[in-house]
């Protein structure tokens, strides 16, 4: 790693966010008289908040036997390629946001969307994208309908997710109507159940939740995703704007060059419970 990697692991020893016992980071593994036979030293652990939000991020206790989620899987390649191990610590959206500001032991979270970044946030580079657009029943019939048009709708939203500027900005305005949620499986339901026609989602997280939740499954002819006009967002890991947390992006994100994001999120997908059961309208 060389002395870059030597000055964050003292950053962040100072701040007490890395594992105690290598005081030089990943470097200090190799040279100074360690015995040929030794046990390789662990790779020092940075530790990151996030939410359950499936197959983007997937918290293992609510999934037992699952494998990690998308963005946990490539964000533990980026660090693992410039020599820091990932732990990530699961909590519901809004408290993940509130610890890794607050909290000593986290120096982030993920994923957050762009361009929202603002002076409580450094943003990595990209981790992939999501193909956000809206979830809607399918006899309600609102694709191709403008945001002007939906106008007198109710559209689901989840409490703390960031839509798009320009949704947003209509809510906050008053020219959009919604109603908030503590996740995108209730969203579902409500459509299901006919309490609402439209909900803002993420395409794969959408697809997920028709595979995976039996009882969203059987309705699952019942809903369609519609991309609307939302562009896809970027996902990024969201940094603490400190000196520490700099660093820390800074190596992150020469491990992200290192890896192959694009291989890897195919890869993800051809597993299973990704996009590829479209649920798009024709």
């Amino acid at each position: 790693m060389g002395g870059a990697g030597s000055r964050l692991a003292a950053l962040l020893l100072t701040g007490g966010l890395l594992a105690a016992g290598l005081p030089d980071g990943p470097a200090a593994a190799k040279g100074h008289g360690a015995l040929p036979d030794a046990e390789p030293a662990p790779l020092p652990v940075v530790r990151l908040t996030s939410l359950d939000w499936p197959p983007f991020t997937i918290d293992a206790k609510q999934h037992p036997g699952s494998r990690p989620g998308l963005d946990e899987i490539i964000a533990r390649a980026a660090f693992a390629a410039v020599g820091y191990r990932l732990e990530t610590d699961f909590y519901p959206w809004q408290r993940a946001m509130a610890l890794s500001r607050s909290d000593p032991r986290y120096l982030g979270y993920y994923p957050r969307y762009s361009p929202y970044a603002g002076k409580d946030c450094l943003l990595s580079d990209s981790l992939g994208e999501s193909p956000l657009g809206l979830a809607e029943r399918a006899d309600a019939h609102l694709r191709g309908q403008s945001l002007d048009q939906l106008s007198h709708t109710t559209i689901g939203v989840v409490a703390g997710y960031l839509n798009t500027p320009e949704f947003d900005a209509r809510v906050r305005q008053g020219r959009l109507k919604t109603e908030t949620v503590t996740n995108d499986a209730t969203n579902l339901r409500k459509l299901i159940y006919h309490r609402l026609t439209a909900a803002v989602i993420d395409r794969n997280v959408m697809t997920y939740l028709l595979d995976t939740t039996p009882d969203l499954a059987a309705h699952r002819d019942e809903l369609v995703f519609d991309p609307h006009d939302f562009p896809p967002k970027a996902l990024h890991v969201c940094f603490r704007p400190t000196e520490q947390g700099a660093a820390l992006m800074t190596l992150f994100n020469q491990g992200l060059r290192r890896i192959d994001i694009a291989a890897l999120t195919a890869a993800y997908f051809r597993a299973g419970h990704g996009a590829e059961k479209s649920t798009e309208t024709q």
